[in-house]
């Protein structure tokens, strides 16, 4: 293949993902904008593999690794279950990350007697600036994806003066970037750069280790992004555009994305990254208590439950990250037709930073064919609460917490909530009375028009199905 005609497959690719990029914004169109990616992609692969810059004795190689890669990512897609999805893309994240770096040492050491002057100057600092994108990016998304599925704990690890640590950190890795771009051979590079590189990789983890449970959606918004940037970043040192571009849309779809998801949690993108949210430890109000919650908990049976579901004239299911532990969103989705065949006004309320990724269930529920037009957004449905016979929290804690409007002094103070609590009745749905994610009590249980439906999600909500049925 020529230049040229490698040239036209990458424009064609670019714009296919942006076209992917534009479907992917609506539940309608997302299949849609799947399908585009995966075409741009594949162009852009056999582009690449048959395009100039490859050799005829490197193609083997090329190829072995395609069908190795390609291999591991079909297996993944078959055996990794939809609750595991976060900590999936955390671990893609951290294999971008990775390329960066060995991309970065490889182009260090093979192309940089290739260059003089100020050319030598921009591709070592492309290069330095790729490995320590790509090192945050690796080790973050190590800790994040430890964090995801329950092998580290999601409490935020806040060491004392830890901003410091940061900064210090930030200022030696400037100062050794000058000595890289100093060196006069690769050898002399090399000390500087692993230097850095470990560095980077510390304050990789350092960061997403201070970073609370609660706050992990933002967290996996963020890796995406610092791996759209690591791409970019490695499509300079190899000079190959169509990297850079798709490297940009990713970055900065990610950027926009974690933007949307810290406003809808009245968050500050920058108290984000310093880390400290949801541990777990209330500020003290001005009496030197943190207000505790007031009230008595009334347990429910499932046939009370789809006595009430039954009974009501409007309902709104709230899912949660239990719904996709037990694998709920199937009944789910029967209960929901039953209840509509009895002519049940029945919605679901999705709250942006729902389950462990953005989009988490809205996918749950699409792959359980609830329908596209009755799974609203918090913006769209908090209003109707108060009209609502019956909400239904399904696994959800921390984004149906009344101490976010009621108490200044809870962790998640002033962040958005679905308003559950003014249903005339609301269920909650969980195994025990545990605190969510963001390790923080919730009022809503103790209220006098909350009922508790103990059990595993998916058993329960069986035995409502059931009942509702006879």
């Amino acid at each position: 293949m020529s230049l040229s005609l490698a040239t036209v497959a990458y424009l064609g690719a670019a714009i296919l993902f942006i076209m992917s990029l534009g479907g992917l914004s609506n539940p309608e169109t997302s299949r849609r904008g799947n399908l585009f990616g995966m075409i741009g992609m594949a162009l852009a692969v056999l582009a690449t593999v048959y395009g100039p810059r490859v050799s005829e004795a490197g193609l083997a190689w090329v190829i072995g690794a395609l069908v190795l890669g390609g291999g591991i990512g079909l297996y993944a897609a078959k055996v990794v279950k939809m609750t595991q999805m976060p900590e999936l893309v955390a671990l893609m994240h951290s294999l971008v990350g990775l390329a960066a770096c060995l991309v970065g040492y490889a182009s260090y050491i093979d192309t940089s007697v290739q260059f003089e002057g100020a050319e030598k100057i921009i591709h070592e600092v492309e290069i330095y600036i790729g490995i320590l994108i790509g090192a945050v990016t690796f080790s973050g998304s190590l800790v994040a994806f430890g964090k995801l599925n329950g092998k580290i704990g999601g409490k935020p690890l806040l060491l004392p003066g830890r901003h410091w640590l940061n900064l210090v950190a930030l200022l030696v890795v400037i100062w050794f970037g000058r000595e890289f771009i100093a060196a006069k051979t690769v050898a002399e590079g090399m000390t500087p750069l692993i230097i850095m590189t470990v560095i980077s990789l510390l304050f990789g983890v350092h960061m997403v280790m201070a970073i609370g449970g609660a706050d992990m959606p933002v967290v996996v918004s963020m890796l995406n992004s610092y791996s759209g940037w690591a791409a970019a970043a490695t499509g300079f040192m190899l000079s190959n555009d169509l990297l850079i571009v798709t490297g940009a849309l990713v970055g900065s779809s990610g950027a926009i994305l974690s933007y949307i998801m810290c406003n809808a949690m009245n968050r500050n993108f920058i108290s984000v990254i310093a880390g400290g949210f949801g541990s777990g430890a209330p500020a003290k109000a001005a009496s030197g208590e943190a207000a505790q919650p007031q009230g008595e908990v009334v347990p429910v049976s499932a046939a009370d439950t789809a006595e009430l579901l039954r009974d009501a004239k409007s309902v709104v299911i709230v899912p949660g990250y239990g719904m996709a532990v037990a694998q709920a969103q199937h009944t789910v989705n029967e209960i929901t037709k039953t209840l509509r065949d009895k002519g049940v006004n029945v919605r679901f309320a999705i709250h942006p930073v729902a389950g462990r990724m953005p989009g988490h269930m809205n996918v749950l529920l699409a792959e359980a064919k609830v329908p596209y037009d009755i799974v609203m957004e918090m913006d769209e449905i908090n209003e109707d609460f108060p009209d609502t016979d019956v909400a239904m929290v399904i696994g959800a804690n921390d984004i149906v917490n009344p101490a976010a409007q009621d108490d200044p002094t809870s962790p998640i103070a002033g962040m958005p909530v679905l308003e559950v609590w003014k249903a005339k009745t609301s269920i909650v749905m969980k195994r025990s009375m545990a605190s969510g994610y963001a390790g923080v009590d919730n009022p809503l249980f103790y209220k006098e028009n909350n009922r508790m439906l103990f059990g595993d999600a998916k058993k329960m909500l069986d035995e409502v199905l059931v009942a509702l049925r006879s």
